[in-house]
Order: C-alpha cells, then structure tokens, then sequence
C-alpha cells in the first residue's frame, strides 16, 4: 500500500506552498460551513466576509495548486486526470460562490433562499470531491 502525504517532501519551498494551499482550503470552505446559520442574522456582513475573505481564498487555493504543481519537479503534470478534475472542480466552486451565494446573500426572497442553499450545497459537495482528489489521486 502506498504511503498518502499531504504534503510531498520534495523542496522546502515545495512544502511551505503545500501548507499555505492547505491554509487556503480551510479559510475558504470553513467559513461556508456555517453560513446557513449566519445568513439570517447579519446577511450584509456575510456578504462582506464572502467578498473579502472566502472568495481570496478560492483564488488563493488556486493560486497556491499551481505553484504545487509546477513545482513538483515533474512529479505531478497538468495532463494527469486528477489535477484536471480539480482544476474544473475550483471553476464550478468559483462560478457558484461568484453567481450563486454572493447575490443571495442579502436577498430575501425565496427564490434566493433556494439558490443560497443550493450554492452552498454544491460548496459543501465540491469541498468533498476535491478533497478525495487531493488525497486519492485517481490517474496518478
């Protein structure tokens, strides 16, 4: 069996990208987590938190999966399935965060209620397949 790091030891500039990605994924999705909860009591300040804090995430998270990739000395290469996969799986998080959640936000009517919940479910589900991408690897 194959030994699964979260982070590969090949340079330490290659592990200091790894765990600024890593810090990158929780300030992104931890905050979705409890957004339901928050929406209601101050929708024009989960707004602003949105904007400032967890949409720089997705772009930092990004940003930081390619220095990983592009560091790997040729370890990882952009053609292998499961970076593609992420690689799509960030685009539709971030057109979902950008269309779906931010004018739902501090909309009160139903349709954006269910557009809310549905953006933040599809959030929650793009977390999860991006994660069993990360550990998992398929096409490696």
């Amino acid at each position: 069996m194959t030994r699964v790091l979260a982070i590969y030891p090949i340079s330490t500039g290659y592990e200091v990208m790894g765990f600024l990605h890593i810090i990158a994924a929780i300030v992104a999705f931890g905050p979705l987590l409890v957004y339901p909860t928050l929406k209601d009591a101050a929708p024009e300040r989960l707004a602003k938190l949105h904007m400032t804090i967890t949409f720089p995430a997705l772009v930092a998270l990004w940003v930081f999966g390619m220095g990983l990739a592009g560091m790997s000395d040729d370890t990882f290469k952009m053609s292998q399935t499961w970076l593609v996969l992420a690689i799509v799986d960030w685009a539709i998080l971030m057109v979902v965060s950008f269309f779906l959640i931010k004018p739902a936000i501090t909309d009160t009517s139903d349709s954006a209620k269910s557009k809310f919940s549905a953006g933040v479910g599809i959030t929650h589900l793009g977390m999860i397949v991006g994660l069993a991408l990360m550990i998992w690897k398929p096409g490696y």
